[in-house]
């Protein structure tokens, strides 16, 4: 059992910067993959990044590559989105999940967070 919670969101204008934490309560942390993903109004959750277990690798949405960065901190049980040169299109609802089998696909996750809202201002 993982419970998650997103922090980090807010109101940014265009080109600035956020960072999203999710802080995971279980025992499993450094086991599973975690993931980022987001859903904007109107639209279905899509991935956003992703990372393996020991940081080895990482996994992007071609539309966030160079812009944004996931990292996590096993010893914490957190795990990070850094979000720079924000764009109004990068406005949804960001959540982040958590399984063993995690990838870039959300039916792989069994664990997800709330939610933490990012709306970015032209």
């Amino acid at each position: 059992q993982e419970d998650l919670v997103e922090s980090g969101g807010g109101l940014v204008q265009a080109g600035g910067s956020l960072r999203l934490s999710c802080a995971a309560s279980g025992r499993a942390f450094s086991r599973n993959v975690m993931g980022w993903f987001r859903q904007a109004p109107g639209k279905e959750r899509e991935f956003v990044a992703a990372i393996s277990r020991r940081l080895i690798m990482t996994w992007y949405t071609d539309s966030v590559k160079g812009r944004f960065t996931i990292s996590r901190d096993n010893a914490k049980n957190t795990m990070y989105l850094q979000m720079n040169s924000l764009k109004p299109e990068d406005t949804a609802v960001y959540y982040c999940a958590a399984d063993p089998d995690g990838s870039v696909d959300s039916n792989q996750y069994n664990y997800w967070g709330q939610g933490t809202q990012v709306t970015v201002s032209s």
